[in-house]
């Protein structure tokens, strides 16, 4: 090899390191696309789900809360409350939603506080639908604790 780094040579660096940048692009895309549907737990979802995920986006939960780290970082992890807060019981986390978006503003001293959205029944189920829903989603241990 000759002592000059000549046009050539830098040229056929970046060529080869452009198409060998683009084809791991492409292989990592694909290997994405293909684990996403055994992942995103995309075989339950339902109208229900679909109608908690508005009324998450309408009432801008994720301006406080996040759910699997996307988010603001003011309020809980929600990505498993039904874990945290309902134990796997269905029936027994819709109640509790349900009591917690009743209690709200709690007025405790020295925390912080969640807004009244007056939901309706209807409104607290498809958003515990929505969290139900997002708990099954295999996010590979997000969060990294119970608490969230």
């Amino acid at each position: 090899m000759s002592e000059r780094f000549t046009k050539g040579m830098a040229r056929n660096i970046y060529y080869g390191g452009s198409l060998f940048f683009i084809l791991l692009f492409l292989v990592l895309t694909l290997d994405t696309v293909i684990a996403l549907p055994e992942r995103d737990n995309r075989n339950q979802l339902t109208a229900e789900v679909a109608h908690g995920k508005e009324i998450w986006e309408k009432n801008n939960c994720i301006g406080c809360h996040t759910i699997m780290g996307e988010g603001a970082y003011f309020a809980p992890e929600l990505g498993n409350v039904f874990y945290r807060r309902g134990a796997g019981d269905e029936a027994a986390f819709k109640r509790y939603l349900a009591a917690w978006m009743a209690a709200q503003p709690t007025q405790a001293p020295g925390r912080r506080q969640m807004p009244q959205f007056h939901l309706s029944a209807k409104e607290i189920n498809a958003l515990a639908e929505f969290l139900i829903w997002t708990s099954h989603i295999k996010d590979n241990g997000w969060p990294p604790n119970i608490q969230g």
